[in-house]
């Protein structure tokens, strides 16, 4: 298939844009409702640290233990679950991932032993393996590079935003402590993994595979749509290497993508960090109004990820530029709020939650753009497996760090550092257009945009 034998009329512009438009408003609101879940039920368990440590007699060192297992069990599986994704369709394994995930969460009320939490904390990062990936998987087979950047942006902007709810959500639960008998920390786990069960269930009837079984798509926009997404993988399929499954960890572009995305990882841990500390500074506010100011940097970020989710379509080309510039804002927001006044230090919190975000932004379009359709599905899912592993490593780094040093900064700085070098060479390198955007192409795709 050739661009000469399908191009972009402006009645074919037209259909595919209004059907875009449908999957926006169709499905969009389910895969970010789905997200906003999935952050809720992976934090939830650090609300309810000191009830476990009462109740199952869980200390400071296996409550680490359990959290450093559920990347290990999350990195593992994460390329297998995109590769049954791809099989099985989104519908079928998107769902399931939740419907299991959250039947795990609901295990986790039960826990009484060391051995118990450590099983489901491993069990839970192998239930969510390949769900994000999944989700920008799911945008290749249904957006077309014109639109995948402001599509992106929606999901990642429902990560942020869980960051709102996660915190007075689970604070409500659990002041239904003794209710039936049963402990607030409990009640936690068995409503918020049962809300996953019920969402997952909703979502098998919303959620659509592919344009082909879409019934509320037309079959002219359903053939518009399936024509521009199969020139899009041809283009990238004619320059592409072939790959075994085991070679994929051996290519160059991809380990930079990875190794890029890990990096990025550790600089959010480092928000995630420093930021309630930097609030614990502030005197004179009471928890909830302590709770109020640790959303304001992340309602920020949401609103800096629509700004500029149509920006990252319209600037394709130029998207590794923009990814250099929003780590250093990251990197330089996080080295500032060491400095100065706790107000000072909150307000550079905000910039640096501002540029990790936007980094998201501008990094996955990159690879869900440029990797040809044969390996699409595992390469997306071992970028954010060995990514992930920055939430792993960046601990290791600052517990390390802080005992030799006696401060949390040195940590700090170490991993900001990472992120400053990344960010220049990002920025200082050259690096020319991948062949699956060449010249024609581009131009065909921005124009569709309009």
């Amino acid at each position: 298939m050739t661009q000469q034998q399908y191009p972009l009329s402006p009645d074919h512009q037209a259909l595919i844009a209004s059907a875009i438009g449908k999957f926006f408003r169709r499905i969009i609101p389910m895969l970010a409702l789905m997200l906003i879940v999935n952050q809720i039920d992976r934090a939830n368990i650090g609300f309810v640290k000191a009830e476990l440590q009462t109740d199952a007699g869980i200390s400071a060192a296996a409550f680490g233990l359990g959290a450093g297992l559920f990347f290990i069990g999350y990195a593992l599986f994460e390329v297998p679950s995109n590769m049954m994704l791809k099989k099985l369709g989104a519908r079928v394994w998107l769902t399931r991932i939740m419907i299991t995930w959250g039947m795990v969460v609901v295990l986790t009320g039960f826990v009484s032993t060391p051995l118990h939490f450590y099983l489901l904390r491993f069990l839970l990062g192998v239930a969510e393996a390949g769900f994000f990936p999944g989700v920008l998987f799911y945008f290749r087979q249904w957006v077309p590079n014109a639109w995948r950047g402001r599509a992106t942006a929606m999901v990642l902007s429902a990560t942020a935003s869980a960051f709102l709810f996660s915190g007075p959500l689970t604070g409500a639960i659990l002041m239904m402590h003794d209710v039936g008998g049963i402990a607030g920390w409990k009640w936690v786990m068995f409503m918020e993994g049962g809300g996953s069960i019920v969402i997952g269930l909703l979502a098998a009837f919303v959620l659509v595979s592919k344009p082909q079984g879409a019934k509320w798509l037309s079959e002219a926009e359903k053939q518009a749509l399936a024509q521009q997404l199969a020139l899009e993988d041809d283009a990238r399929e004619e320059h592409a290497v072939s790959h075994s499954r085991w070679g994929l960890i051996a290519d160059r572009s991809l380990l930079t993508y990875c190794l890029i995305f890990f990096t990025m990882t550790m600089t959010g841990y480092t928000l995630v960090f420093w930021l309630p500390q930097i609030i614990q500074r502030i005197q004179g506010f009471n928890s909830f109004e302590t709770g109020l100011l640790t959303a304001i940097p992340w309602l920020f970020a949401i609103v800096a990820l629509f700004l500029l989710g149509k920006a990252t379509d319209r600037y394709r080309d130029k998207l590794d530029k923009g990814l250099g510039i929003a780590m250093l804002i990251a990197a330089c927001g996080t080295f500032m709020a060491t400095l100065g006044t706790p107000w000072f230090g909150f307000v550079a919190m905000i910039v640096a939650c501002i540029g990790s975000k936007v980094s998201a932004a501008f990094f996955w379009p990159m690879p869900q753009s440029e990797l040809p359709a044969s390996i699409a599905a595992p390469g997306i899912a071992l970028i954010n497996s060995i990514g992930n592993l920055g939430g792993f490593f960046a601990p290791t780094v600052f517990g390390y760090l802080e005992m030799h040093t006696g401060s949390t900064t040195g940590g700090l700085y170490a991993l900001t550092s990472v992120s400053v070098i990344t960010g220049l060479w990002l920025l200082l390198r050259r690096k020319p257009v991948p062949p699956a955007f060449g010249h024609t192409e581009r131009n065909h795709v921005r124009q569709s945009s309009h």
